[in-house]
């Protein structure tokens, strides 16, 4: 069953068509059974900056002109129109694809950690679903999703590829675990309702942020951010009563002038912030006067300082590229000799059973003319013949294996086939042993 990836991501999709090719979690089950009705397994991966199928099919089935179709319909595009935001990767590359995915090679920032946790969702969502041919999730990619989870932990654990922030935000949340330790039951103050300001927060809400206090001039909008991410909205001229319930502001809006200035801090903290208060002005033209800075116990950081801390960062994690593509190299040369060897089954199968049926044709026939032995010594005469005819088989069975890990698998099958008449028996013609060669 040949594998293959069909997919977009940001690499190849601008973010207009990436969120129509997002699947949510209740269409997944039945894309799915859709993909998989003419026996493919199939699996459905879909982020913020991802959609992808991966699949392994039956000989002569369509299912990557069915994921193109699939995808295509969600933009209102047909599969040829749509054929340029598209990627498809069989075999090999399928498997290194998901490998590279898994291991944060492929996304959009190097080394981002929360994507093994979506292709584990993807997979565990993808094992609940059976249709009339069985589970969507088989053998094959049962084992290659598996290999791609051991592959990224090993590239997480053996490489330095997701140490330190390596976006904004995330830099964001470091400095002010710098300052306060843990963040479990701190509280934030949102000046601005922005994406940046937005993507700021829930990275600290991930970290244990309490409480979100939303302030913006548009107040529906701090409205809606805030019960997005469980917080309170207040109206923008009563920021500054909120300060001292706070220990961490994010500033982000588009106002011209410094909106936090120390004036207006003073007037909210006369006597100084009584803990740390840490400030993030992630905002172009700068939303907090420089001098709020040398206020005792505020700590203050800008769009530069939180720049430089990810550019460090993402130096040090492409330090590290070359031993995270040579684990994914080794995981791809260990799954594909494990994949290879699927091929071979059946031969194998066919090879082990025609030896067996010769062997107790030939048993049954000599101990006709020996029916003098002991019920003990048939037993005996039974095994010996099932060894023999073991040790004559274990060679051309690890070749076989040894052969399709190492692509010759095609042209040793054929000779195997051959020279041991297993094409004969498939299609009924001749018993083993009754040919004048047994």
């Amino acid at each position: 069953m040949p594998l293959a990836v069909v997919g977009a991501s940001h690499r190849t999709a601008p973010i207009e068509h990436r969120e129509r090719f997002a699947l949510g979690r209740a269409e997944v089950p039945g894309a799915l059974l859709g993909l998989a009705a003419d026996g493919s397994e199939a699996v459905v991966l879909s982020t913020c900056n991802r959609t992808e199928v991966y699949l392994s099919l039956p000989d002569g089935s369509d299912g990557v002109e069915q994921a193109r179709a699939l995808l295509s319909a969600r933009i209102g595009h047909d599969p040829s129109a749509a054929a340029r935001y598209f990627y498809v990767h069989r075999d090999r590359q399928a498997a290194e694809h998901l490998f590279r995915v898994s291991s944060g090679l492929d996304s959009m920032i190097l080394g981002e950690p929360q994507i093994q946790g979506q292709v584990k969702e993807a997979y565990a969502a993808a094992r609940e679903v059976a249709g009339e041919n069985g589970p969507v999730v088989g053998q094959a990619l049962h084992r290659l999703f598996q290999t791609a989870f051991s592959i990224g932990g090993r590239v997480r654990s053996e490489t330095g590829l997701g140490i330190g922030a390596a976006s904004v935000s995330s830099a964001a949340v470091d400095l002010a675990k710098k300052i306060f330790g843990s963040l479990k039951g701190r509280r934030a103050l949102v000046l601005g309702a922005g994406e940046m300001s937005e993507t700021t927060l829930e990275c600290l809400r991930d970290e244990g942020v309490r409480t979100a206090i939303v302030a913006n001039r548009t107040f529906d909008r701090a409205a809606e951010l805030a019960e997005r991410l469980g917080g309170e909205a207040i109206h923008w001229e009563e920021f500054g009563a909120a300060l001292p319930q706070v220990d961490i502001v994010i500033c982000s809006t588009s106002a011209p002038h410094p909106v936090l200035t120390v004036e207006r801090l003073r007037a909210a903290l006369p006597h100084g912030p009584r803990r740390p208060l840490c400030i993030i002005d992630i905002a172009i033209p700068r939303d907090v006067e420089t001098a709020v800075a040398d206020q005792p116990n505020v700590f203050l950081y800008n769009i530069d300082d939180l720049q430089q801390i990810v550019d460090d960062n993402l130096g040090r994690r492409r330090a590290q590229l070359p031993q995270a593509e040579t684990i994914v190299s080794q995981g791809v040369e260990d799954f594909w000799a494990w994949y290879s060897s699927l091929a071979v089954v059946p031969t194998i199968r066919a090879l082990r059973d025609r030896g067996e049926a010769m062997r107790r044709a030939e048993v049954e026939r000599a101990l006709r003319q020996l029916s003098h032995l002991s019920p003990e010594d048939q037993l005996a005469i039974d095994a010996l013949t099932r060894s023999l005819v073991n040790k004559v088989l274990h060679a051309p069975t690890a070749r076989l294996r040894d052969a399709a890990g190492n692509g010759r698998g095609t042209g040793v099958l054929d000779t195997v086939r051959y020279l041991f008449e297993l094409d004969r028996d498939a299609h009924g013609s001749g018993e083993p042993g009754k040919d004048g060669n047994g």
